[in-house]
């Protein structure tokens, strides 16, 4: 007979996706209320404008916890004008990186303002199907099974291959490994600041992600 654990194993083995919304408690809301311009102090207004600049979710959403560090902000920014708009990576290949983070770290909100991002740069619609579902997409070009054994090896292992570098060395060359490396931790600060700020999504929309069980 199997142990306890064991069944336990066993039934969670069996069930991949959990498609339903996680049990809802009375605290569930975030934790850092968006506020308007006129609710911030001078040092705030000032960053807020930045964001405004290039923000889907206005002062909303990770921004939301965020600008209660305006100098931290300010540097967030600067981190995103260069993971987002002038990385060495193809955008379609960036954004699959931050696709690929988000489903690992079931970051909602991070895919609902990356999904679209990914589709309009490029990468195909079976490719963010299969990563929304924690699957590995089957048919991926070279550069972009690179991407996907890189992201997935660094974040799930907290380590990279001898075999894994040296392959994306050839396919991608030196600077955009060290730009992939970047984009994948960076990112992986994002869901950090969305998982303790509680961040949502919009107005109450449906999670976009099905919450894999693991």
């Amino acid at each position: 007979m199997m142990g306890r654990s064991a069944i336990t194993v066993t039934i969670a083995s069996a069930m991949l996706l959990q498609t339903g919304p996680l049990p809802a408690r009375a605290d569930d809301g975030p934790r850092f209320p968006t506020r308007t311009i006129e609710q911030l102090n001078p040092e705030q207004k000032v960053v807020a404008a930045e964001v405004l600049k290039q923000s889907s979710a206005g002062l909303g959403g990770p921004y939301a916890m965020l600008i209660n560090s305006p100098e931290l902000l300010k540097r967030y920014l600067l981190m995103t004008e260069y993971l987002r708009q002038k990385t060495s990576l193809p955008k379609h290949l960036n954004e699959m990186a931050i696709l690929l983070e988000a489903r690992i770290w079931d970051a909602q909100y991070e895919w609902w303002a990356h999904e679209p991002l990914a589709r309009k740069a490029g990468l195909s619609e079976a490719i963010i199907n299969d990563i929304r579902d924690g699957k590995r997409p089957s048919a991926l070009q070279p550069d972009e099974a690179i991407v996907y054994d890189f992201v997935t090896e660094l974040l799930h292992k907290k380590q990279l291959s001898d075999e894994t570098f040296a392959r994306a060395k050839q396919i991608l060359g030196d600077q955009q490994v060290v730009d992939l490396a970047a984009v994948t931790g960076f990112y992986v600060m994002v869901s950090a600041v969305i998982a303790a700020g509680r961040v949502g999504i919009p107005n109450g929309g449906p999670a976009p992600m099905p919450v894999l069980v693991k």
